[in-house]
């Protein structure tokens, strides 16, 4: 196998490649919004520039929308390199979850194109047909800076797109809980419908269109 196809899965630190950041290249990958009922998955991935650091990284999910917000921009403007994929329900009722992901995972790092010569993804899975060498880091986003930059753009891109959302279909209430399966998001399931946005592959909504007599 080449150098470039190489992948594989790992599960945790010592057994990483080994990279020089001067000398090769590094695409951290995460996701987000595998979890809600409602909207796209968003994958994004990141080129850090060792020249020009951006402090305060960490995990997308111990940082608050504020601080995500603020280190948004900074990551933009100081990485190398950065692509942010959504995955649409469409695709995700197609695929299933975790293979959409997985393929807008490949397709987030093939959009970074040749800069990119290790791939870093969070998770345990590598996707197939990666364009470069990979690997899979479980707990990578504690571990990886571009895997927490990349968390940070999925997180932040996913959010404004449900507020966006929300303006056009506010009796769900999107833009609180982003699609997720709260309370309120359930009720309002049970009150209204599905709307085009929701996930019919997942059962609370596909029991929701059931009820209101609409197609799956």
């Amino acid at each position: 196998m080449s150098r470039r196809a190489s992948r594989r899965a790992l599960a945790s630190g010592p057994d990483l490649f080994a990279i020089d950041r001067v000398l090769l290249r590094v695409a951290g990958v995460d996701e987000a919004g595998r979890g809600p009922l409602a909207g796209p998955v968003a994958v994004a991935a990141v080129i850090l520039d060792p020249a020009r650091p951006v402090q305060g990284l960490d995990d997308s999910k111990k940082l608050s929308p504020a601080r995500r917000e603020a280190l948004y921009p900074l990551i933009v403007e100081r990485a190398l390199a950065w692509h942010v994929e959504m995955v649409a329900v469409e695709e995700i009722d197609r695929l299933n979850i975790l293979h959409a992901t997985l393929e807008g995972m490949r397709r987030c790092v093939a959009a970074l194109g040749p800069r990119v010569e290790l791939a870093r993804i969070d998770g345990n899975a590598v996707p197939k047909g990666m364009p470069c060498m990979a690997e899979a880091i479980v707990g990578g986003d504690a571990l990886e800076p571009a895997i927490m930059a990349a968390s940070i753009l999925a997180k932040v891109s996913r959010d404004r797109l449900m507020v966006e959302l929300h303006a056009r279909h506010p009796q769900y209430g999107f833009d609180l809980h982003k699609g997720y399966p709260t309370p309120s998001h359930l009720a309002a399931l049970a009150q209204h419908g599905p709307c085009p946005h929701h996930r019919r592959s997942f059962a609370p909504v596909r029991e929701a269109a059931a009820q209101f007599g609409l197609a799956g």
